[in-house]
């Protein structure tokens, strides 16, 4: 089977980078609305890093899931199934009444994004050959990461007023639900799994668990700029530029490692990837060609959803320790003070 092109660029890499952009913006959602959903639910930082520690935890240890559907169904039905379980979840935290509601919907998402994360990565494994995958991978990244900052933005500036009625952080969720939704049927219909196309080519190598800790903490960014008497849409522009700098690094350093793996073809990514333990920007493009060499194209996805399952596990911790750190010892309460 032929993959559909238009321009000269693949439908199906397109869609899988909306795909990416959508996700990520979700991801970002509720941290840009921390300060808001604080004073709607009247709930503290550890509260609040409790409902990201589950959304990380589950879409962490579910990320198996994704590798057993992927054995079973192409990965284009597998991401339409995580996309509607985080569509679904995402609008329904926008229209949620209690806290306990946000945090069940919140588990519901990390069901969803442990689904769709893995699979995106074995299927940008499978479309790119060995001198290309380390830029494909970093690509991903920075196009996703367009999706944060807009998800990001979007929710802040929102967040300042209402809508019909309805307060901006609620219609923010609603809105990027029912675009997820429009993205994940557009993903099932019109996308062509790799391994159907042609066969691929195999590449290399990672390790990152620990580093990952600290970006789970970052979500309290926008809430602690807000705090500190920025307002909304310089709080959103400040976030923006710390994930461009991130967005950047991944590119690079996926374009590096493919560079240096020409001279250098068994330990090139594995020193970029050391090296983004100290300058953790440059990541992801450089270390998600993990196990590669060692693994058949059929298994990748499941693969990345082990990595995705011990790496988030631990970082998911990272929230809710900040938000108890910043209670506990530092005395903040939900009025802000």
């Amino acid at each position: 089977m032929r993959a559909k092109k238009m321009f000269g660029l693949s439908i199906s890499l397109i869609l899988i980078n909306l795909a990416a952009i959508m996700e990520r913006a979700d991801e970002n959602l509720l941290p840009a609305v921390y300060k808001e959903v604080s004073s709607a639910f009247n709930a503290g930082p550890t509260d609040l890093g409790y409902l990201t520690f589950l959304m990380n935890f589950l879409k962490s240890i579910a990320s198996p899931l994704a590798g057993v559907l992927a054995l079973q169904y192409d990965r284009p039905a597998v991401l339409a199934i995580g996309t509607v379980f985080w569509a679904v979840s995402t609008g329904a935290v926008g229209v949620s009444q209690y806290f306990q509601q946000v945090a069940f919907w919140r588990a519901v998402n990390g069901l969803g994004l442990a689904i769709v994360i893995p699979a995106l990565q074995s299927f940008i494994a499978d479309s790119y050959k060995d001198g290309t995958r380390g830029a494909g991978f970093g690509l991903l990244s920075l196009i996703g990461s367009i999706g944060g900052i807009g998800g990001s933005i979007l929710a802040t500036v929102m967040a300042g007023r209402d809508y019909w009625g309805l307060p901006g952080w609620r219609f923010a969720f609603i809105m990027v639900a029912f675009a997820s939704l429009l993205i994940g049927l557009l993903v099932y219909f019109y996308t062509v799994d790799p391994r159907k196309t042609s066969p691929s080519h195999f590449g290399d190598d990672e390790d990152h668990e620990s580093g990952s800790l600290p970006w789970t903490a970052v979500v309290f960014f926008t809430m602690w700029f807000e705090l500190i008497g920025f307002d909304n849409s310089s709080s959103a522009g400040l976030n923006s530029l710390f994930a461009i700098g991130c967005a950047s690094g991944s590119f690079l350093g996926g374009v590096i490692a493919d560079h240096l793996s020409k001279y250098y073809p068994d330990s090139a990514r594995i020193m970029c990837a050391q090296f983004s333990a100290f300058r953790a920007s440059l990541s992801l493009g450089s270390s998600l060609q993990s196990f590669l060499k060692v693994v058949p194209p059929k298994h990748r996805t499941m693969i990345y959803a082990f990595d995705r399952a011990f790496e988030g596990s631990f970082a998911s911790l990272a929230a809710p320790a900040v938000g108890m750190v910043t209670e506990k010892i530092y005395g903040y309460d939900a009025e802000g003070h």
